[in-house]
């Protein structure tokens, strides 16, 4: 697998590759944001190592440009610790947030797990139960969620409403596929950072409320009937089969993250 990192520092550069390289991974560099997104479009890494602080173009702008047309899980690596950075990077379109200095192994720890999740959503999660919440499809293409007009193709990480296709994240479309897959089922913050994030995540689960926040918009801007994904407070949240609005929400859950 290719790893693009897009970082000025050299010697950042230097040891995560040495450490990406002891593990298989093929490693490609750049040293500013322009250089990245152009080798980003040549090159189609599976995964982006991206620092926030960049020359020519910042991290954001590349996190938000690369997010534009492709859906490369992306790693932000960062000096900034500010809670505000951390969630910046993440309504950006990030999939996961390391602050400097970091450990080496964690860092790997981390590309495999992202690497890992975005390479089986879909292959063993919903369809093989055969989940589908108008009913349960026949037959063994069990690929496929409905919940109305919303439609999840699982292998082609596809989202889509009445025809239209919905783009999300690596991450995004994984919680829709975790939460969709047990309708009603209330998941708390940390279940879904195991599931989605597939380790033991060490950040906390405001990265969960980011991540819901930015899918629920996704969808409602397109859906006619909003409010799939309620949050259930002091819980965490769950997907609702049938949308429901405001009048008819259950007591105790909310659309605000």
């Amino acid at each position: 697998m290719k790893i693009l990192i897009i970082d000025d520092e050299v010697n950042i550069i230097q040891v995560i590759r040495l450490y990406l390289e002891q593990n298989g991974y093929t490693v490609l560099s750049a040293a500013d944001g322009i250089a990245g997104l152009e080798l980003h479009a040549r090159e189609k890494p599976d995964l982006v190592i991206l620092d926030l602080m960049l020359p020519a173009l910042d991290g954001m702008e590349v996190c938000r440009r690369i997010r534009a047309w492709a859906n490369t899980p992306i790693l932000m690596l960062t000096a900034r610790q500010a809670e505000e950075d951390r969630i910046s990077g993440l309504e950006a379109g990030a999939d996961d947030y390391l602050v400097k200095p970091f450990s080496p192994r964690e860092l790997v720890s981390r590309v495999k797990a992202i690497l890992r999740r975005s390479t089986v959503s879909g292959q063993t999660t919903l369809t093989q139960k055969g989940t589908n919440h108008d009913e349960k499809k026949k037959g063994p293409n069990r690929e496929e969620l409905r919940c109305g007009d919303l439609i999840v193709s699982i292998p082609a990480h596809r989202v889509t409403f009445r025809g239209q296709q919905i783009a999300l994240t690596v991450k995004e479309f994984d919680l829709l596929v975790t939460l969709a897959s047990s309708p009603d089922r209330v998941f708390t913050r940390e279940a879904l950072l195991n599931q989605v994030w597939g380790y033991t995540y060490l950040g906390d689960g405001r990265t969960v409320d980011v991540h819901i926040g930015t899918l629920r918009k996704k969808l409602e801007a397109i859906a006619d009937v909003p409010h799939h994904i309620q949050t259930v407070w002091g819980v965490g949240y769950q997907f609702v089969p049938t949308p429901i609005n405001a009048a008819t929400r259950p007591q105790g859950a909310r659309n605000s993250s």
